[in-house]
């Protein structure tokens, strides 16, 4: 690294306890997705410390969800081409959530709503670009925090891939896995809501003139189930259900949600072929049916540049006595999004974590820094490169 860069890194090592602080501040801040209000409060509080850096940002409005932050870090070579630091701001907790756990800190684990998925990654990418902003950057940077990545990123993907579009790379800083490792792999999802209309009748009275929507749905879940193959890495879980008009009412309608997982595209094809082919077909006779997607990520696949990107990153973690490997996800991720444009892509390089979306979420305190390290001299490989 030049001296520049070493300055980068040796004020990060300073930094923890300022790190905890600003983690503190996020995590006790409700976020869910479709809370604008508190994603946007978060977003407020993470352009707030940028700017007392001198790090200019730009808002992204968002009609709905919170809005999409870019901060940008000029630099010294590299042309045009920036790294990107990704990270969202929302989490999968509902409003009320920090009162009842807000952030704390035991035993070398901090605990919170979303404190590693992903408020730590938010944080960790704030502190990188500050350091380089102080000590001068080799190649430009942007930062983007998005609003929505956990229901599927529907107003953020665009903004997402337009930022990955003739980027040098992404580095997006999900969690670490609980081994320390990073993702160099994931899974594309599609997430449904399929509706079923029948006809209503009296359970007791005129029972065959009713069309049971509820017995075609559970003919139907049977066979979105059936989809499944877990040798290929396919998965279909029909996790919601709801319909019905009365216990004595022959069902008029009835709902379910759908989430299928898959490995390559030609996976999604093949499945999305079976489930509309489930759809279409009726058991109950006179009953009808409609699919709609309701939001969807695209899988992680690496390719050789990504290749590239993680060998590199592991190439200076060993460098600093913690090597990692890369691990194959089923969850999905908005790195999806920037692989899908052909944007080098690294996944979970944000401090390590463990538990996500449960009430027992966690982040090991000591990898802050260590992480932030990584990036920043992943960012001085790149720029030689």
């Amino acid at each position: 690294m030049t001296a520049r860069e070493t300055d980068a890194v040796r004020w990060l090592d300073t930094q923890e306890g300022a790190m905890l602080a600003l983690l503190e501040e996020l995590v006790n801040i409700d976020s869910g997705s479709y809370d604008k209000p508190g994603v946007d409060a978060v977003g407020a509080r993470i352009a707030e410390f940028l700017a007392g850096h001198g790090i200019p940002v730009t808002t992204v409005p968002v009609e709905g969800y919170g809005d999409a932050l870019k901060a940008h870090v000029a630099g010294s070579g590299g042309g045009n081409r920036p790294v990107v630091l990704m990270g969202h701001r929302d989490t999968v907790f509902p409003k009320g959530e920090v009162a009842q756990r807000p952030f704390r800190i035991a035993e070398g684990r901090a605990y919170g709503a979303g404190v590693a998925d992903m408020k730590a990654g938010l944080v960790m990418n704030a502190f990188v670009l500050a350091a380089f902003h102080r000590a001068g950057a080799p190649v430009p940077l942007v930062g983007l925090f998005t609003s929505d990545e956990e229901i599927g990123s529907p107003a953020c993907r665009p903004i997402i891939e337009e930022t990955a579009r003739g980027a040098r790379a992404v580095l997006n800083s999900e969690p670490g896995r609980p081994t320390g490792n990073v993702v160099t792999g994931r899974k594309g999802g599609v997430f449904m809501v399929l509706e079923v209309r029948g006809k209503a009748a009296h359970s007791g009275g005129n029972y065959a003139d009713g069309r049971s929507a509820i017995l075609e749905l559970a003919h139907k879940t049977v066979a979105f189930h059936a989809v499944t193959d877990l040798e290929r890495g396919t998965t279909v879980n029909v996790g919601l259900i709801a319909g019905g008009q009365s216990v004595n009412t022959v069902a008029p309608r009835a709902t379910c949600e759908i989430d299928l997982r898959y490995v390559t595209p030609p996976d999604r094809v093949a499945a999305m072929d079976r489930i509309a082919a489930i759809v279409a077909d009726s058991t109950v006779p006179g009953t009808t049916a409609h699919l709609a997607i309701k939001g969807e990520f695209l899988p992680l696949v690496q390719d050789e540049a990504s290749r590239a990107l993680f060998e590199t990153y592991a190439r200076v973690s060993a460098q600093q006595g913690t090597p990692v490997a890369g691990e194959f996800a089923g969850g999905c991720a908005d790195s999806g999004f920037t692989a899908s444009v052909g944007c080098p892509t690294l996944c979970a390089v944000g401090p390590v974590g463990g538990k996500a979306h449960s009430p027992e979420e966690y982040l090991d305190v000591a990898t802050l820094v260590p992480r932030a390290h990584a990036m920043a001299e992943t960012i001085a490989a790149l720029a030689k490169a």
